[in-house]
């Protein structure tokens, strides 16, 4: 008998590092547990547009001129060729942002447009609101399953009782591998299946390792 599959939605926003970091532990995850990943939005955009204010100058500048663009880029490219195309146009961006050092430039984006296999003129919808209602609509999907105070990455699954279980997180660094990886997963399919359960924290004391 071959083994049941999970479906696991993971929602990322391409310009932030940490969800990068998991989201390479999710696809090593896939090779190591019977999961499916399925590629969702959220924003970090619109998850502080309420509160911009109080962030810090640096963070509110980058929210303001660059946060926008790459969603925007992702979810038009999913409205218009389909999910299947979310997560390698996310390998694509991140390889780019991060691990190239290139940054969410518009060079960086259409690079990964070509990287991916997606037409050039995707590029255009950064600067476009077209599918700005699709993109709170899927950014709220992921918000609803866990939470206001919380960031990206969010990773919803099946529970124990049928019931949905979502959950911010992990945050780690480097992205786990092999059975390291499959650990991480089990663990975090425990507690975030626990009754009652809603957090483990620590302060970082490492930025994101790209390697």
């Amino acid at each position: 008998m071959s083994e049941s599959r999970t479906t696991a939605e993971f929602f990322f926003d391409p310009l932030c590092p940490w969800a990068w970091m998991t989201s390479r532990w999710m696809l090593e995850v896939e090779k190591v547990r019977p999961v499916d990943v399925r590629w969702k939005v959220m924003s970090l955009a619109v998850l502080n547009e309420n509160r911009i204010d109080e962030l810090p100058a640096e963070y509110r500048e980058m929210l303001e001129t660059k946060a926008w663009g790459p969603v925007r880029v992702v979810i038009a490219a999913q409205q218009l060729h389909g999910d299947e195309v979310v997560g390698k146009l996310y390998t694509a961006l991140g390889t780019r942002f991060h691990n190239n050092g290139e940054g969410p430039t518009r060079e960086a984006i259409a690079g990964a447009l070509a990287d991916a296999g997606l037409p050039a003129e995707l590029v255009d919808y950064a600067d476009k609101d077209t599918y700005d209602a699709e993109l709170r609509a899927s950014h709220k999907e992921g918000i609803d399953k866990v939470g206001q105070d919380v960031g990206t990455p969010v990773i919803s699954v099946p529970g124990p009782d049928g019931e949905e279980v979502a959950f911010f997180g992990p945050v780690v660094t480097p992205a786990p591998r092999g059975e390291a990886a499959a650990r991480l997963w089990d663990g975090t399919l425990l507690v975030a299946s626990t009754p009652g359960f809603y957090e483990i924290k620590r302060t970082r004391t490492a930025e994101p390792s790209f390697e």
